[in-house]
């Protein structure tokens, strides 16, 4: 079994940018979100400003939230607090980062969430389930990973949908 710790370190300017949310364990936020995208903007006080694009389904119009995500001190950038609402902070770790930061998975010290997102709106196949075999091996429900399915990008031979 691996274990379920944070990365050891996150660069953040490389990490700033556009991500695309592809499977959530989601919460009781975002349980009906799709084609969902988060952009992280390097704020002048030191955290990300967030922007999340997302739908709701059978609904063509684009929402939106923002938020912030900051970083806890100490971690090499790798463990964050979600904030949506003040004061309430989620734990969002980053568990797993590819060297290009080309994709990446933010889960939870108590597995409560778990999110894959990528720079592009899709990840090969292979990729994915390996992906989700690591999630598996640290002690996430991937059961209940939820696709975020991108469904004007999706291309053909990749996993679009759970």
């Amino acid at each position: 079994m691996l274990e379920n710790k944070p990365v050891e370190k996150v660069d953040i300017m490389s990490y700033a940018g556009k991500w695309y949310s592809l499977y959530s364990i989601p919460t009781f936020m975002d349980k009906h979100w799709v084609e969902t995208t988060e952009t992280y903007v390097i704020h002048p006080d030191g955290y990300y400003a967030v922007f999340t694009t997302y739908k709701l389904p059978a609904e063509e119009e684009t929402k939106y939230v923002r938020s912030k995500l900051i970083v806890v001190r100490g971690t090499s950038n790798a463990q964050l607090k979600a904030q949506f609402v003040w004061p309430l902070k989620v734990d969002y770790w980053v568990i797993e980062l590819a060297e290009d930061y080309s994709y990446v998975v933010v889960g939870h010290p108590k597995h409560k969430h778990l999110s894959i997102m990528s720079r592009k709106p899709v990840l090969p196949e292979t990729l994915l389930e390996e992906i989700l075999g690591r999630c598996e091996e640290k002690g996430y429900d991937i059961s209940k990973l939820v696709s975020q399915e991108h469904k004007a990008t999706v291309q053909k031979g990749e996993i679009h949908s759970s």
